[in-house]
């Protein structure tokens, strides 16, 4: 079944232009729109020179004075490369300090992959060493039973502790 055909308006569609628009209708229940809540300002932690930075631009400020302006240009590179050095340093101990939790966390992946496959093997050896106890059903293959499993958990208790032990 066919719809009808709606026909077209005539002319162009409203339009509001450069002026005022109409006013919004205001909702029970809402703040104004200057009300909304704003995020918060972005609090930037600007990094404070260290203490030997500052002696070392005081000891270039204090050169530059008693020099004069002949020996600038000198001062300034000086300065400059020795605030390279100490850039290089803490880059330095920003790369070690990231090696370090890299190396720590492949340990603890590693260490949980082994746990796992350490759980399976003692499983998969469990079954038949309990099957092999368990074909006489008398008093020593229990106790044979017993002794083989507190085996098996106490292998995987000590291997889970060393792990342990190597994460702090």
């Amino acid at each position: 079944m066919s719809q009808p055909a709606v026909p077209p308006r005539p002319g162009p569609p409203p339009s509001y232009g450069p002026g005022p628009y109409p006013a919004q209708p205001q909702y029970p229940n809402q703040p104004p729109p200057q009300q909304y809540r704003q995020p918060p300002p972005q609090q930037f932690h600007q990094p404070q020179p260290s203490p030997e930075t500052r002696k070392d631009v005081a000891a270039a400020w204090a050169a530059r004075l008693e020099l004069g302006m002949d020996y600038e240009d000198h001062i300034a590179a000086g300065l400059a490369e020795r605030v390279e050095q100490l850039a290089a340093i803490r880059a330095g101990e920003l790369r070690y300090q990231a090696e370090a939790a890299q190396r720590l966390e492949s340990s603890e992946r590693s260490g949980s992959g082994k746990q796992f496959a350490l759980g399976i093997v003692s499983l998969s050896l469990g079954v038949p060493i309990t099957a092999i106890t368990a074909t006489g059903m008398d008093s020593g293959s229990l106790t044979g039973m017993a002794i083989a499993w507190a085996g098996i958990v106490g292998v995987n208790v000590a291997h889970a502790l060393s792990i342990r032990k190597r994460r702090t």
